[in-house]
């Protein structure tokens, strides 16, 4: 038996209303590891959580965290003892936000040897989300234009590192105070608060851009879509301008689909496709395939410099709920992340 501290949400409450607690956790099942986590990241995910908006979210309580990066110290039985010691990232959805976390070995992606594990966990589900994305999803090229909403979070940032190092150029919208830090990725920045925003962009892009990558939805989606060349393609990946809204957090969601529904029956080259992180996982053996092959393509990328992390602060996990204030207060660029 292994002591382990979660951190539990115990309900619709403020991150002051965090809970910790210490249990015992049992020897992994045949198949299974006990990952000691090194580092575990607060997302846009957990924030929705807390206030009970995540479509899918588990009943309160739970102990939250989306993803984690860790050390194997037990194998169950099955597992290769080779792999004790070793650094590993794991897609949990919740559970992460804990010093111990049991999970399927089949679900560990391998992180590269010298790389820090905070830095890692930056990338794990923000790289694969931007990578699938931007190549499986709208399948953009070399010398296209895109939009990213948001350049400089979490997703944004890496969609902007991954395409500009692809050669794609980006048009990032950001606030004025994180325009040096979407300039440096590589991004043209403009300023999402300007009511000119969409004439600032039509200038840089007078005949559309190729694709828009766009977390807020709301009204603001037909904006998008109206950003589009006449072959552009929108992906649409989460309802940000809902974040505070009351009523059922699944409605944002169906007027997405719906919307996105009469754009592609519509007599247009366009698309329009709604991104999502779990789509696939009723084939447990190809969604694991292709999580691995992009995430282990995004460390690679980390690992040679080319992906430049954005830590925003390194938190003990027992001050979850200072971290949980600190990036709900929208004032940092990059993931604050929770570490032992």
């Amino acid at each position: 038996m292994t002591l382990v501290t979660e951190v539990v949400l115990p309900g619709i409450v403020e991150p002051s209303g965090l809970q910790i607690r210490t249990r015992e956790l049992p020897a992994p099942a045949a198949g299974h590891v006990l990952l000691q986590v090194d580092a575990t990241g607060v997302s846009f995910a957990e924030q929705q959580m807390r206030l009970g908006r995540y479509y899918g979210q588990p009943a309160f309580p739970f102990v939250p965290g989306y993803d984690a990066v860790g050390t194997v110290v037990e194998p169950g039985p099955g597992v290769d003892p080779v792999i004790v010691g070793r650094r590993f990232a794991v897609v949990t959805k919740v559970g992460g936000w804990a010093s111990h976390i049991l999970v399927d070995a089949a679900d560990l992606v391998a992180v590269p040897d010298g790389v820090d594990p905070a830095e890692a966990e930056t990338v794990v589900v923000n790289g694969v989300t931007a990578r699938q994305m931007l190549f499986r999803v709208a399948k953009v090229r070399a010398g296209q234009t895109i939009v990213v909403l948001g350049a400089n979070g979490g997703v944004g940032s890496t969609l902007v590192q991954l395409a500009r190092h692809a050669g794609i150029n980006v048009i990032g919208t950001a606030s004025a105070r994180h325009f040096e830090t979407v300039e440096k990725l590589g991004a043209t920045a403009v300023d999402y608060r300007d009511p000119a925003m969409f004439r600032r962009i039509a200038d840089l892009a007078p005949s559309g851009v190729d694709a828009v990558f766009d977390h807020v939805g709301g009204a603001g989606l037909r904006q998008s879509w109206r950003m589009l060349n006449k072959r552009g393609t929108l992906v649409s990946y989460g309802a940000a301008a809902s974040k505070d809204d009351s009523g059922s957090p699944q409605l944002p969601y169906v007027k997405i689909y719906a919307q996105i529904a009469m754009w592609n029956s519509s007599p247009t080259a366009r698309s329009a496709h709604f991104y999502n992180f779990w789509s696939g996982r009723r084939r447990p053996a190809t969604f694991r395939q292709k999580l691995s092959e992009d995430l282990t393509a995004v460390f690679g990328l980390l690992a040679d410099g080319v992906v430049v992390p954005h830590v925003a602060a390194r938190i003990p996990l027992h001050r979850a709920a200072e971290a949980l204030a600190l990036a709900e207060s929208r004032t940092v660029a990059g993931k604050v992340i929770l570490t032992q």
